[in-house]
C-alpha cells in the first residue's frame, strides 16, 4: 500500500509540474506587458504568441540571448526584458548600406535606454562572431533568408557560425514558415518566403546541433503551403514550426 501511495504522490508531483512548467514565467509575461512596446508589436501578439515562444525556448533572467537577423525588433524587445538587467541580447544583422533611406529600426532600439542590455552586432548575418557564448539562439520567420540569391551566403558556414555562437548545453530556437514536404529550399526561400522543416532540420543536426522537439503553437493546417507568406489572405496566419535544438555539452 505504501508503494502505491508512493508511487501516486510522484504521478501527482510530475503532473502538477509538468502543467507549471506549460505557464511561462513570471519574468516573461512581465516582459511581454512591457509598457514601452509599440503598438504595432502588442497588436501582434495574439497571432505570435511571444509567451508561449519564449517559455519554449527556456529564456529565463539572466541568460545571453542571440535574435539573429532581428527585423522590426519584435521580439529583441521582448528578450532584453525577460532576460532583465544582469542579461544581454546580441542583434545579429547586416551593417546598413550608407544610402538607406530609413535607418534599419533595431539601431533605435538598441539606442533606447529602456533596453540597454541589448547589443549590436552588425558584422553580417553570413560572417558574425559573437563576444561571448550565448544560451540560447533564436531565428525567426528568417533561416529562410540564408537561401535568398541576393545574400549568397554559404548556408553550412552560417549554421556553423551558428553552432559556434552556442554555449555547450545551450539551445537553438528556427521559427519559420512551412513549405511542403520536399520543396526545393531555394525555391520556396525566394519565391514563397517558405522554407521545407525537415530541410531546416538536416542543416542543423549537420553542424553539430541535436534535435530536441517542436511546438505546435503557430501551426494552421489551412495553409497548403502555395501561397507566399505575404498574401493578403495568409499573411500571419502561415503555417510555422519551432524546432528547438541543443548544443551537446
Amino acid at each position: 500500500m505504501t508503494t502505491k501511495l508512493l508511487l501516486a504522490a510522484a504521478a501527482a508531483l510530475a503532473l502538477s509540474a509538468g502543467v507549471a512548467e506549460a505557464k511561462p514565467g513570471r519574468h516573461i509575461t512581465a516582459a511581454v506587458a512591457d509598457k514601452a512596446r509599440p503598438e504595432a508589436d502588442t497588436r501582434r501578439d495574439a497571432d505570435r504568441k511571444p509567451a508561449e515562444m519564449l517559455e519554449f525556448a527556456g529564456v529565463k533572467a539572466g541568460q545571453k540571448v542571440a535574435d539573429f537577423i532581428p527585423g522590426g525588433g519584435y521580439f529583441t524587445r521582448i528578450f532584453a526584458k525577460a532576460v532583465g538587467p544582469k542579461g544581454t541580447v546580441y542583434a545579429i544583422t547586416n551593417t546598413p548600406p550608407a544610402n538607406a533611406a530609413t535607418p534599419p529600426p533595431i539601431l533605435a532600439i538598441a539606442a533606447d535606454p529602456a533596453y540597454g542590455n541589448i547589443k549590436l552586432v552588425q558584422t553580417g548575418i553570413g560572417s558574425f562572431t559573437l563576444p561571448e557564448p550565448v544560451d540560447v539562439f533564436w531565428t525567426s520567420q528568417n533561416y529562410h533568408d540564408l537561401y535568398l540569391t541576393r545574400f549568397n551566403l554559404d548556408v553550412p558556414a552560417v549554421d556553423k557560425a551558428i553552432f559556434n555562437a552556442v554555449k555547450p548545453g545551450g539551445v537553438l530556437v528556427v521559427l519559420d514558415h512551412a513549405a511542403s514536404a520536399g520543396a526545393p529550399v531555394a525555391e520556396t526561400a525566394n519565391t514563397l518566403h517558405r522554407i521545407d522543416p525537415a530541410a531546416v532540420r538536416r542543416n542543423l543536426e549537420a553542424a553539430g546541433f541535436r534535435y530536441e522537439g517542436e511546438s505546435r503553437a503557430l501551426a494552421n493546417t489551412a495553409d497548403d503551403h502555395t501561397k507566399g507568406v505575404f498574401d493578403p489572405a495568409l499573411r500571419g496566419h502561415t503555417d510555422q514550426f519551432i524546432y528547438k535544438f541543443r548544443k551537446p555539452k
